[in-house]
């Protein structure tokens, strides 16, 4: 029975990952939603008093024994608060993955959400670490650093920059006076701010997407038309062997024929803010060149994503891209085509939005 019971408890920590993240599949929507938000909330809250109850348990330990020989043996049911601390942190680093991973269009923005990703598959390991408590308030700290950066924006309805470094020096203040009022003695602090200033510097160079919105689609293509309600496009048909998508990236146009962005974009009901679309470009010497930034109007709360469109005319042949971007020239998506000269009789798609 002994042998049996050590057996399974080596996979305690993989049990809580799993529970974690089939509790996220089956309670976060799809979307961006204030439910999502709220849920989330709860988790980071749930962690307070189980920190509270493991730093009182751990002074309580230091008093009496001062005898580290005699220390008593540890038994599956004194990890049961530190694996729902796992458990919690777990699913909070999963939710906020595929939050961030929703709004995530551009390398960089991708490239920070894979390593929040593999944040998570750590937590899996950090079982004994919490015990230390600095671990502990990091990873408090950083998990209230990014869910106020989705938080905030649906309070204020804005995605001004200002909220932003905001949310950030509201999470650490609460971080620093729990600490201060929970486990002023145990683990350190100062991780904690090294994290924050990681994530400011993030936001400046543009790494972060800027959450809370997401992009939906984006597309670009010729002869743009609006029919009950809706943008249909025109676009070329991709190639046979390039069987994942219907549209190809390569725009054929006449000489002074325009060509067209359209965009859908996310946001919380209430949210609104200015977009830009910025025409980039390509030339040999000077590498991506702005050629025009036009700004339009969003407004929040349809599923689909609001959508906007800009047209280009008198354009060059050769490699573009346009750039969708707020108002603080944080980066929602990427578009990467090309222009060419119209050939003949081409096939055609409609694309709608």
């Amino acid at each position: 029975m002994h042998a049996l019971t050590s057996q399974v408890r080596q996979y305690f920590p993989a049990i809580a990952f799993f529970a974690g993240f089939i509790w996220d599949a089956l309670t976060i929507g799809r979307g961006v939603a204030a439910l999502d938000l709220l849920i989330l909330s709860g988790y980071l809250i749930g962690t307070m008093p189980i920190i509270w109850w493991l730093a009182k348990k751990t002074n309580a330990q230091q008093l009496t024994d001062a005898n580290q020989n005699n220390k008593p043996k540890e038994s599956w049911k004194t990890r049961i608060p530190y694996l729902l601390l796992q458990f919690l942190f777990g699913s909070l680093f999963c939710a906020l993955f595929i939050l961030y991973f929703k709004s995530s269009s551009h390398i960089t923005a991708i490239a920070w959400s894979v390593g929040l990703g593999a944040l998570l598959v750590a937590n899996e390991f950090f079982e004994s670490a919490y015990k230390r408590f600095t671990l502990t308030w990091t990873l408090f700290g950083f998990c209230t650093i990014l869910l106020l950066n989705f938080v905030m924006p649906y309070l204020v309805g804005s995605v001004h920059a200002f909220w932003f470094f905001s949310s950030v020096i509201v999470a650490v203040v609460v971080t620093y006076f729990l600490k201060r009022s929970i486990s002023p003695n145990l683990g350190n602090i100062i991780p904690t701010y090294a994290v924050a200033v990681v994530i400011v510097f993030a936001y400046v160079f543009d790494v972060i997407p800027p959450v809370p919105l997401v992009k939906r689609d984006i597309q670009v293509g010729t002869n743009l038309q609006k029919f009950d309600g809706q943008y249909v496009l025109e676009q070329n048909r991709a190639p046979w062997w390039i069987f994942w998508r219907q549209a190809s990236n390569t725009i054929y146009i006449n000489s002074g024929e325009g060509v067209y962005c359209v965009s859908s974009v996310f946001a919380p009901a209430g949210l609104k803010t200015k977009l830009y679309h910025r025409w980039q470009y390509y030339d040999k010497k000077s590498g991506w060149v702005t050629t025009s930034n036009i700004g339009f109007n969003l407004s929040g709360g349809r599923n689909n994503g609001f959508r906007g469109y800009t047209v280009k005319k008198n354009v060059a042949y050769g490699d573009w891209r346009v750039a969708v971007e707020t108002e603080n020239a944080k980066t929602i998506t990427l578009y990467s085509f090309d222009i060419q000269p119209a050939q003949g009789d081409l096939n055609k798609v409609k694309k709608v939005f």
